[in-house]
């Protein structure tokens, strides 16, 4: 058996629908959903005919289950479990009737509530204890110093709603450097694909002179590694996804604010500070205890009880 995961071909949504399908125990093969002319501008909820309007989708013969991520997958991928009859996961608000869909998973933030929904708190992804074990024993004697703790530094970038630029680089490159100055502490620190180049240059400026990693894009990715790796990790708050694979490890989590709002994404770091598992980054070393925090499981166990995959 298998599932077939109907998205728009993201990184972060693949990894939201792998991360479910994986942890439920599934294979999973990626059907891209690619609008056409006038919808590539429109929502596609409003398309009359969703599956003629963007690439074919075929399934192979073993699919027994759709799981679709975002707005447009979800609109297409409702249209399929119409033409198939397969059970539909939708992982996100779809922002469509819940009818269309057998289980929405959506976070608390979305504020939707209904028979056929399940709220979680953190965004769904692959982050395993088994994949940190992994990582921290490739990883370690690379990223870490006998002598020093680690601090993980997560970056993202603009979004629409926040924004990372050479000022928010040099106000962050000076907060780390006054914590290396004044604790026994060494940086790692990744950019992600949104990370402005001026910025992420600049960053690598300033911390040349101190005790500070920076992936170059060359090679192995060190993600997974730094958030094995890390005393603490910090992460910009653009980024649900960063903070939800940050919460699921052992370390503290400090949030990075950055010009800009997002309601949603208010409400997701206040949901996640209400449990302990994060605080705002201040430019101070102040790990506290913590408990990993994620919510993934808890849609793997609600997608196996409902369709007994």
């Amino acid at each position: 058996m298998s599932v077939a995961i109907i998205a728009e071909d993201f990184a972060g949504m693949r990894a939201q629908a792998s991360g479910l399908v994986e942890r439920v125990g599934m294979s999973w093969h990626f059907h891209p959903v690619q609008m056409q002319g006038v919808w590539k501008r429109l929502p596609t909820r409003f398309c009359p005919s969703p599956l003629r309007a963007t690439l074919p989708i075929e399934l192979p013969t073993d699919t027994r289950l759709l799981v679709s991520v975002g707005g447009t997958g979800g609109a297409v991928a409702a249209a399929v479990r119409k033409r198939s009859g397969l059970p539909l996961v939708q992982i996100q608000n779809p922002r469509m009737a819940a009818r269309h869909f057998d289980l929405i998973i959506a976070n608390v933030h979305d504020r939707i509530a209904g028979r056929n929904i399940l709220s979680i708190r953190t965004a769904l992804h692959g982050v395993t204890r088994q994949k940190l074990d992994g990582a921290r024993a490739a990883w370690q004697a690379r990223l870490r110093s006998p002598d020093k703790a680690l601090l993980s530094v997560l970056i993202g970038g603009a979004n629409g709603r926040y924004s990372f630029g050479k000022a928010q680089a040099e106000a962050l490159a000076g907060d780390l450097i006054q914590i290396m100055r004044t604790s026994p502490v060494s940086i790692a620190l990744t950019p992600s694909r949104r990370t402005d180049p001026e910025a992420l240059a600049l960053l690598r400026e300033k911390l040349a002179a101190h005790p500070a990693w920076i992936w170059d894009g060359q090679g192995e990715n060190p993600y997974h590694g730094l958030l094995a790796c890390a005393d603490v990790i910090a992460v910009t708050t653009d980024s649900v996804s960063m903070i939800s694979e940050a919460a699921a490890t052992e370390a503290p989590v400090l949030v990075i604010g950055l010009p800009g709002r997002s309601r949603r994404i208010a409400d997701f770091v206040q949901t996640l500070a209400e449990a302990g598992r994060v605080r705002p980054f201040r430019g101070e070393w102040a790990p506290w205890a913590v408990t990993p925090l994620d919510d993934t499981d808890r849609g793997a166990e609600e997608v196996s009880r409902r369709f007994a995959v």
